[in-house]
């Protein structure tokens, strides 16, 4: 995936700066409100935490929060760069920490590159955390700290740099000499790189069953022999009697490569002379110590992993340290121990050979895979890996007596994970990657607005679609020079002057004649770039359509209508809202087109909604709204939407649907499984269809602004051809979602 310098400057100092802020979790809105939150009412857990340590994690966020704490020494691929410059490395990490585990983050960037400065000021941290993630410190330096921490603090200590690598890798080692058929006792193992990472993972493979003689460790001055007089304690534990004079002298025979350094110190002839069945983990980034095309060209018995996750096999510490956390933290654990960190290493090599669900699948552009060559390693998104590794880690600090908090229900457990990050939110990502897997043309009718054309660039970059834009072909070129972009990308079509116009306008002609306009009427409206981008709909020069960004809706709508049309099975075009919150998607229809429908009109919607959620890899279920439930109160505008349920039902017996009901019953299970335990809805309802425009467009609006959720739309269902109408002021994100979603349709179709 290429990036921008542009881009990625942009990310983090748009709107909000940063990657992270501190929201309450309590409601402070009222003078009762903020005495309970602050004083007198702060007192009461004050006192009870004075009487009895341990209720700190009843009463604060303790349990729930670690620190990221980084002196910027050793900064990713950057070295020692300082604290401030590492500081973004840093958000993000505790971004990476709430997007998969949900764990609570406070990054602590600290000016010393004194050992006991730092050691000191981690210690005094103890009261506020429930866990501390040491990060980008350099080695040997990295070593002595979090020895002396994990020895003097009673909670998690965990340095990253070292362990997360070593208990992925190790995972993927273990599966891999099961594909090849060899032993981890047997393995010769050549490591190029001898810092944290490298010692570390070392370790946990002797720890897993590999013989400790075996394995052959470079540094940037050679091998460590014992002719060395020059390695620290920790590289000592890894000197060898036999003396090499290259790695690739030492790389001859052998059965591993792991490489934790520089891109492109291996050869092709260096793989080509390790022993049969080859291991190759060439993990340095972004360029790994041989390119994974490179070694697989001159080795077709070959097992290859690295750190880039366009190749199969990615290394990735995100598959580590949340999970890790998330199982110490639920545990109370005191410490990360050895029995801990590889009861991670199995339950990894474990998942990987179970088989892959279609969730995971769509997330990877639909290419299956199973354990093989080319999957010893859980891909990075898989969901799984939350209630696969947090549980069997924190089980492992129960039996090794680290653990304060006992679990004793380890199925509700598990489901608790699960429904901890609300997993359905994953649905844009599912769609772009299905729009990867097979492109399409998108004409976007505002070509000469800025955000389209950022958009589009990262369109075509990350192979969603085929941009097309659509306006002054000067003024995008210009525009388009200015970003910085290649010209090259775009196909830019001015519709005043472009080659098609005559057929057309012809088409556009036959399709209005009888309606009402005139010749000149139609020459007219084709200079216009929505009918223009709507007619090459029509005739089959694009498979999609996205506008809207500058003008009303109707605007967009009127030219679909006329040039494209409804698609003969639906008749009733509708709109719906992806509403994401915190912990679920929902889809709110119809919210943009329908004023009063009829029953059977929202008997219909009810249905394209439903399949729409299918796109989505979500099981709909539908709430059809209305003030009244289940006959609570009979007025015409709640008996239609009642027939509509039953219309439904007629039509597609298969889906989950119940009404007419409130809006309460149906997203609080509990509302109906006390008052309406006869109701066909188990659960909450993720598809809730409205009985008229104005109900569905208050509230998605609603939820938009003061809901805090976020909202994604309209989609446009019910077209012979896919266009979608973007919210007025947009983002670029948005523009990309909203291309992925039109793609995935067309691509249907």
């Amino acid at each position: 995936m290429k990036l921008s310098i542009e881009e990625a400057l942009l990310y983090h100092s748009e709107g909000r700066k940063g990657k992270v802020e501190v929201i309450p979790t309590k409601p402070c809105l009222s003078a009762r409100d903020l005495s309970l939150a602050y004083t007198p009412g702060v007192a009461e857990p004050c006192r009870a935490i004075e009487k009895n340590l341990e209720d700190v994690y009843k009463y604060t966020a303790k349990g729930n929060l670690v620190a990221v704490v980084s002196n910027g020494t050793a900064v990713l691929g950057l070295g020692d760069i300082g604290p401030e410059a590492g500081k973004p490395v840093m958000e993000g990490k505790g971004v990476l920490f709430k997007r998969f585990a949900d764990i609570d983050v406070f990054d602590i960037e600290l000016r010393s590159k004194n050992t006991a400065d730092i050691i000191k000021c981690v210690q005094m941290l103890e009261p506020t955390f429930g866990g501390i993630n040491l990060e980008d410190i350099k080695a040997p330096e990295c070593f002595e700290i979090e020895e002396t921490l994990k020895a003097t603090m009673n909670i998690p200590v965990f340095h990253d740099d070292q362990h997360g690598t070593a208990i992925i890798s190790c995972a993927a080692l273990i599966n891999a000499a099961e594909v090849v058929g060899k032993k981890l006792s047997e393995l010769k193992i050549v490591v190029n790189g001898a810092g944290a990472s490298a010692i570390s993972c070392c370790n946990l493979y002797v720890r897993a069953g590999v013989t400790r003689e075996n394995i052959v460790m470079f540094d940037s001055k050679g091998c460590l022999s014992k002719s060395r007089k020059d390695l620290n304690k920790y590289k000592m534990g890894y000197v060898t009697d036999k003396e090499y004079a290259s790695l690739g002298d030492a790389m001859k025979g052998a059965d591993v490569f792991l490489g934790l350094s520089v891109g492109g110190v291996v050869s092709k002839d260096m793989v080509k002379s390790m022993a049969k069945n080859a291991i190759v983990f060439a993990m340095a980034n972004p360029d790994p110590e041989i390119s994974y095309d490179d070694a697989i060209s001159v080795r077709e018995d070959i097992v290859m992993a690295t750190g880039r996750s366009d190749f199969p096999n990615q290394v990735n510490n995100v598959l580590g340290f949340p999970f890790i956390f998330r199982g110490a933290l639920d545990v109370r654990a005191t410490a990360i121990t050895e029995e801990m960190k590889m009861a991670a290493t199995r339950a990894l090599a474990a998942l990987a050979k179970e088989k892959v669900p279609e969730i995971v699948i769509n997330a990877y552009g639909g290419v299956e895979f199973s354990f093989g060559k080319e999957y010893i390693i859980p891909k990075p998104f898989d969901p799984r890996v939350l209630w696969y590794v947090a549980p069997a880690v924190a089980r492992a600090a129960i039996e090794g007596g680290v653990a304060k908090k006992k679990i004793e229900d380890w199925q509700a457990y598990e489901d608790e994970l699960k429904e901890r990050l609300g997993f359905s939110k994953e649905v844009i990502r599912v769609m772009i990657h299905k729009a990867q897997k097979s492109p399409k043309k998108v004409v976007y009718p505002e070509g000469e607005e800025e955000k389209i054309i950022r958009a589009a660039h990262i369109v075509k970059e990350e192979n969603i679609a085929s941009p097309v834009l659509l306006g002054n072909e000067k003024i995008i070129r210009s525009l388009v020079d200015e970003l910085g972009y290649n010209q090259q990308d775009y196909e830019i079509i001015d519709p005043e002057v472009a080659a098609n116009r005559e057929l057309y306008f012809n088409e556009l002609y036959k399709k209005r004649q009888r309606k009402g306009t005139t010749l000149k009427e139609a020459k007219e409206m084709l200079k216009q770039p929505i009918y223009y981008g709507c007619m090459m709909l029509d005739q089959g020069n694009a498979d999609a359509l996205i506008s809207g960004l500058t003008t009303h809706y109707p605007d967009t709508i009127k030219p679909a209508l006329q040039c494209v049309g409804v698609k003969e099975s639906s008749k009733v075009v509708s709109g719906l809202y992806i509403v994401i919150t915190k912990k679920d998607v929902y889809f709110f229809a119809d919210c943009t087109v329908n004023v009063n429908p009829s029953a059977e009109e929202l008997a219909q919607i009810a249905i394209s909604t439903a399949d729409t959620a299918i796109k989505f890899d979500i099981t709909p279920k539908i709430a059809m709204l209305s003030f009244s439930n289940f006959g609570s109160a009979k007025y015409p505008q709640s008996i239609k939407v009642k027939e509509a349920v039953q219309i439904v039902k007629k039509l597609r017996p298969n889906l989950i649907i119940d009404g007419e009901m409130q809006a309460d019953t149906a997203v609080v299970p509990e509302i109906r499984e006390k008052r309406f335990p006869f109701s066909a809805l188990q659960g909450k309802a993720n598809v809730l269809i409205f009985p008229s425009l104005e109900a569905g467009n208050i509230a998605y609006k609603l939820m938009d602004r003061i809901g805090q959720a976020t909202v994604i739309g309209p989609i446009l269902m019910g077209m012979k051809k896919p266009i979608h109408v973007l919210q007025t002021g947009a983002t670029v994100d948005d523009i990309i979602n909203m291309t992925a979603i039109a793609v995935v349709e067309a691509d249907r179709k």
